[in-house]
C-alpha cells in the first residue's frame, strides 16, 4: 500500500542537505565578486575630473586646434564618466600635438573621355600625438605619438568638412579604446 508520509518523510532533507552547504558557499563566493560595468571603467577610480588642453598645431590648418579641442572636451569626460575641470584642479589632463593633415584621393577611376582620372572618394587624414596624464600620481596613463585617424567622403555628394568630422569622431573613439586597453 502506498504511504505518502513515508515517501515524503526525510526526502527533501536528504536532497537539500548536501546541497545546502554548497549553495551557501557559492553565494558567499559570488558576493565577493565586485566586477561591475560602469562608465569611466578605462580610468583609475581616483580620477574624477579631466581637463582637455588645446593641442599644439604643426599644420597650416589653424581651425584644427579648435575643432580637436571642442570634440575632445565635449566627448572624453562623458565617455569616461568624469567631470570637466580646469588644468589646476583636474585629476587627469589630455594634451597633445596635431602633427599632420592631408586630403587624398584613395578611390578613383579612369574618366569616360580617357583623359585623367575621376575621383570617387576623398579621405581626410589627421596624425596626432595624444597623451593622458594622471596628475594625482604624476604618471602617463596613455600615450600615442602617431595616432592617425581618417575620414572618408564622397567626392560628388559631400565636402571635406564631412570627412574631417568623421575623422574627429574616430579620434575620440581611438582615445577611448586606447585608454581602456591599458586597464
Amino acid at each position: 500500500m502506498w504511504n505518502p508520509i513515508l515517501l515524503t518523510s526525510g526526502s527533501p532533507a536528504v536532497r537539500t542537505g548536501p546541497l545546502l552547504p554548497l549553495l551557501a558557499l557559492a553565494m558567499v563566493g559570488l558576493s565577493g565578486c565586485l566586477y561591475t560595468f560602469q562608465a569611466g571603467a578605462g580610468l583609475p577610480s581616483h580620477i574624477q575630473t579631466m581637463a582637455v588642453l588645446s593641442f599644439e598645431n604643426e599644420t597650416s590648418r589653424f581651425e584644427l586646434t579648435q575643432e580637436v579641442h571642442q570634440i575632445l572636451q565635449a566627448e572624453l569626460p562623458q565617455q569616461f564618466g568624469v567631470r570637466t575641470a580646469s588644468e589646476e584642479y583636474a585629476d587627469a589632463i589630455v594634451r597633445g600635438t596635431i602633427r599632420s593633415y592631408a586630403v587624398d584621393a584613395p578611390s578613383y577611376r579612369a574618366s569616360p573621355d580617357g583623359r585623367g582620372a575621376q575621383v570617387l572618394e576623398r579621405q581626410v587624414s589627421i596624425t596626432l600625438h595624444v597623451e593622458i596624464v594622471d596628475t594625482v600620481n604624476n604618471m602617463i596613463l596613455w600615450d600615442n605619438s602617431s595616432l592617425r585617424v581618417n575620414g572618408e567622403y564622397a567626392e560628388e555628394t559631400e565636402v571635406e568638412e564631412d570627412g574631417r568630422q568623421l575623422a574627429m569622431t574616430r579620434l575620440v573613439q581611438n582615445v577611448v579604446d586606447g585608454i581602456q586597453s591599458n586597464w
